[in-house]
């Protein structure tokens, strides 16, 4: 099947799972979509009893479709922008020291203890499984998923000061989690990542699938440094790679808004406004991976400074800005759709044995402990000098979804790093994170901090 057809066999189903949430099941639309994706699933599993041809289909198709080049470089510019667009900047910069925090010492916090706590637990469970590929595990599932935190969290009546810590945290800590991966799959496979050198024109996916599969990749010096210096080049190349694609990420996000803001400002069209919005996330996302720098970042600081209601007030009309809003809610709302009916279909092409299960079940377990464990001293050194509303650190572990880019990464796994152990495992926390965890935020959010039930009015449960 060509492109085009692939593209639309998604989003038929996806117009029909959502049709089957919304009239039947009710749920928040992210949640819906993939039950009944899940759902839908099992039944084309079921279907193999009489004649396996559907099911042949469908994993030719499923097969068919590279996930984390489509969410990674296609859809999560789209769904950042979208989700950086509507959040409150004036909150964000007053947390701005709890949210750098978590998002960058509690990831490796919880990278190192959920790498830990696996090696320990798989292997209790005869899965034989080396440290350094439970590190690896341990550094794709511990960010949260900004899109899973948008879609949900929003609708759940969680306080505004604590949502503000909990979405502005998943907004930027995938920029850290991402360089987490990529450094421990460089030790796990060659030894070191930071001596590769890629071409500045390769694409997120691209750039990630040559640290995965090509040793003989260039280097930055023809032969290997001494032993005894490997160390100190390694961390000069995790700094290098951390301060480029972080720094440069944010510093080109600041000059793409500040452009898009001038541009609005100087014309009052709400047509082409949008236009200049949706250039600025498909041309900032290709410039960013010219220029090898974080594309994500870029995009969510662009979409907070275009979003912020100084920018807002100075560049938008009221219609540009009532359009603007309903563009972007509805971008955001298909790429959603997409994303996890996506997610849902994955498990025709999951190789599961019974011994994953128990493993999932225990990662579970393993990614909350150790979220609560990497945020309990900055919450409690934070509290101090910020308001943070009661139970602040219960809410953040239980409101801090895992998503798409998980599957994302672990999908890049190689078969000596147990990848269909792994890949299970991390299928199993996100299922987990948005059904169970996803359902529960808004009634565990009014049980302990008595906040009333969100209002349902549909929108921005994408």
């Amino acid at each position: 099947m060509n492109l085009f057809s692939i593209t639309s066999v998604i989003v038929a189903l996806a117009a029909v799972f959502g049709f089957i949430n919304v009239r039947f099941l009710k749920l928040p639309k992210t949640i819906g979509l993939m039950l009944v994706a899940i759902a839908f699933t099992m039944l084309v599993h079921a279907s193999a009893w009489f004649n396996d041809r559907i099911l042949d289909y469908a994993q030719a198709l499923i097969g068919s479709i590279d996930f984390q080049e489509v969410l990674l470089d296609i859809m999560l510019g789209f769904l950042l922008f979208a989700g950086a667009l509507n959040t409150n900047f004036d909150q964000l910069r007053v947390q701005r020291w709890p949210i750098l925090t978590f998002s960058t010492l509690g990831v490796l916090a919880s990278t190192m203890l959920v790498g830990t706590g696996a090696y320990f637990a798989f292997n209790a469970l005869g899965l034989n499984v080396q440290f350094i590929h439970c590190l690896l595990f341990g550094a794709l599932i511990s960010p949260t998923d900004p899109i899973a935190v948008l879609g949900i969290l929003r609708t759940a009546g969680v306080p505004k000061a604590l949502e503000t810590k909990i979405v502005g945290e998943s907004l930027f800590n995938d920029g850290v989690g991402v360089v987490v991966f990529l450094t421990v799959f460089g030790i796990a496979s060659s030894g070191s990542y930071s001596t590769t050198v890629h071409d500045p024109g390769m694409t997120t996916s691209e750039a990630v699938a040559e640290s995965f599969s090509d040793p003989g990749a260039e280097t930055l010096e023809n032969t290997s440094p001494p032993p005894e210096m490997h160390g100190e080049s390694s961390f000069a190349g995790i700094a290098e790679l951390f301060l480029v694609e972080v720094g440069g990420g944010i510093v080109l996000g600041i000059v793409l808004g500040t452009l898009v803001f001038l541009m609005m400002r100087s014309i009052d069209d709400y047509e082409i406004e949008i236009m200049i919005s949706l250039a600025c996330v498909m041309g900032g996302y290709s410039l960013a991976a010219a220029l090898h720098v974080s594309g994500p970042l870029a995009i969510v600081v662009a979409g907070l400074i275009v979003g912020s209601d100084a920018a807002r007030g100075r560049s938008m009309s009221a219609q540009t800005e009532k359009y603007l809003d309903h563009f972007w809610e509805m971008v955001d709302m298909l790429m959603n759709a997409i994303l996890f009916v996506l997610i849902g279909l994955e498990i025709l092409i999951l190789h599961v044995e019974p011994g994953y299960l128990y493993a999932s079940l225990v990662a579970i377990a393993l990614v909350l402990a150790a979220r609560f464990l990497s945020l309990l001293v900055p919450v409690w050194l934070f509290s101090k000098r910020l308001n943070f509303v009661p139970h602040s650190l219960t809410m953040m572990t239980w409101g801090g979804l895992r998503g798409g880019i998980s599957i994302a990464l672990a999908l890049q796994l190689t078969e000596d790093m147990n990848r269909d152990l792994f890949l299970t495992v991390t299928y199993g926390v996100v299922v987990f994170s948005i059904v169970v965890q996803g359902l529960s935020v808004g009634p565990l959010a009014r049980r302990l901090i008595g906040q009333p039930k969100a209002p349902d009015t549909g929108a921005a449960q994408h």
